[in-house]
């Protein structure tokens, strides 16, 4: 695929306009991607289903219960993130989709925050879809992977239609070509295909688990230095080992794209705004966030540079 975004449709679109009707549910939660609440609220809007939402805790984890009474009887899919874009949180998503199959509801998984900074083991998931993108791991934009389940996929209708998808076309109709074909209609993106080869072999070399023991250091230490400085509210779970690298914040009353300004002036990247979860926002009373993201390059000294320019935002708006 070019990304999550289109690996998320081509599962609303290919298998929910087949599978999803009126009166059925789909489950998501309150912390989703609008990429991955869009389709869905788009497909119910087509069909008649209704959306569920698991709530969220004050800690930015989700509300699970008694997982056997998550599923109704008419709950046809369930979809949500593997990891938080916005707080962060690791969400148990083998226990949940291992619940679903039970009840017999169809599964997508939103990896793309998960499988550039974790082992993860998508048969071990177990999810019927699992989607992600090159483009946070590395590799180039404008491709991503979505794992299926092949019987789904055999059942399931094209995506696009064109070149490549097709076995025979005649004036009367067509047949479809085998898998993965049969969704790559025209030409694919293959130079960035090749280079995002390159960077999975690269972060293989790594070994995941380096990769995410050394998330987990800077991102303990970046919340350390964080909850130093007064005023600051920090979002998603309170340990480090339960969320992924990135961690949100606001400080005291200042707007966020005001702290994003201010520390790009001092060489400090970061994310400000609602990352593409408007309603996760409004669920924390919040318009948005500052958000700090680390990866395999990132060090505790520029966490340092992090603390220090957030300090010269504070003397900047006294």
């Amino acid at each position: 695929t070019r990304n999550t975004t289109e690996a998320i449709n081509l599962v609303a679109y290919a298998w929910g306009r087949a599978n999803v009707g009126e009166g059925d549910e789909i489950i998501l939660t309150q912390m989703e991607h609008h990429s991955n609440l869009i389709p869905w609220q788009q497909l119910a809007a087509e069909k008649g289903a209704t959306i569920r939402y698991i709530e969220i805790k004050p800690n930015g984890t989700l509300e699970l219960g008694n997982l056997s009474a998550l599923f109704g009887e008419h709950t046809k899919l369930l979809a949500m993130p593997h990891v938080s874009n916005s707080l962060g949180t690791i969400n148990p998503a083998e226990e949940i989709v291992a619940e679903a199959r039970k009840r017999g509801v169809t599964t997508l998984i939103d990896g793309a925050q998960a499988v550039p900074h974790m082992p993860v083991d998508v048969e071990a998931v177990g999810a019927d879809f699992y989607a992600f993108s090159a483009h946070k791991m590395l590799g180039p934009t404008g491709v991503g992977v979505l794992y299926a389940r092949r019987e789904l996929l055999e059942e399931m209708a094209p995506f696009l239609g064109g070149g490549e998808m097709i076995r025979k076309v005649t004036f009367e109709g067509a047949t479809w070509n085998d898998l993965p074909w049969k969704f790559e209609a025209g030409t694919p993106n293959i130079a960035d295909v090749i280079a995002f080869g390159s960077a999975i072999d690269y972060l293989d070399a790594l070994g995941m688990d380096n990769v995410r023991r050394h998330e987990v250091e800077v991102t303990t230490y970046a919340m350390e230095r964080l909850r130093g400085l007064d005023d600051v509210t920090l979002y998603g779970p309170d340990e480090p080992d339960q969320r992924g690298g990135v961690v949100s914040f606001n400080y005291g009353d200042l707007h966020p794209h005001d702290v994003g300004t201010i520390l790009d002036r001092h060489g400090v990247a970061i994310r400000a705004g609602h990352h593409c979860t408007q309603p996760l926002m409004r669920c924390l009373g919040v318009t948005g966030t500052a958000r700090a993201s680390f990866y395999i390059y990132n060090t505790r000294d520029e966490v340092d540079a992090l603390i220090e320019g957030l300090k010269a935002a504070r003397d900047f708006f006294k």
